[in-house]
């Protein structure tokens, strides 16, 4: 799994692959995260578990990315090293995950806003998955 930060008129976008849907979401969140901060401490900071619910992937995707960020706001953390498992329901999708919570205090971080639909992609390929999603900064 893998992300690339990309520049989008004034905000950025996170471009990531992963091999399964679960690994593609999980690496959207450590690339939300890059956004945010340059250089991320590879210790430090304890995991607390996410856990979201939409109707569809896509909605899933910007709920998550949404929660990571309030967590980040309610801990003052960044949310880092993201593991995520995504379950299909009759009513759509549920994300049982975790993140390590990196002090803010640790790191010298930009502030993302929000998770925009604007031009949000999640698709499923034929080497695996994946997700574009833009931030607003």
């Amino acid at each position: 799994m893998s992300y690339e930060l990309r520049d989008h008129t004034a905000d950025v976008a996170v471009a990531a692959t992963g091999p399964t849907l679960d690994a593609v979401v999980a690496a959207a969140g450590d690339g939300m995260a890059a956004a945010m901060c340059d250089e991320i401490p590879e210790t430090g900071g304890e995991r607390f578990d996410v856990s979201v619910e939409a109707e569809n992937r896509e909605a899933l995707l910007f709920d998550y990315l949404d929660r990571l960020i309030y967590e980040r706001d309610v801990r003052a953390v960044l949310p880092v090293d993201n593991e995520a498992e995504i379950r299909a329901r009759d009513e759509g999708f549920v994300l049982t995950g975790s993140a390590r919570g990196v002090p803010l205090g640790d790191v010298e971080a930009r502030e993302i806003k929000a998770v925009t639909y604007s031009d949000m992609e999640l698709v499923e390929t034929d080497d695996g998955w994946r997700a574009y999603v833009v931030l607003d900064v």
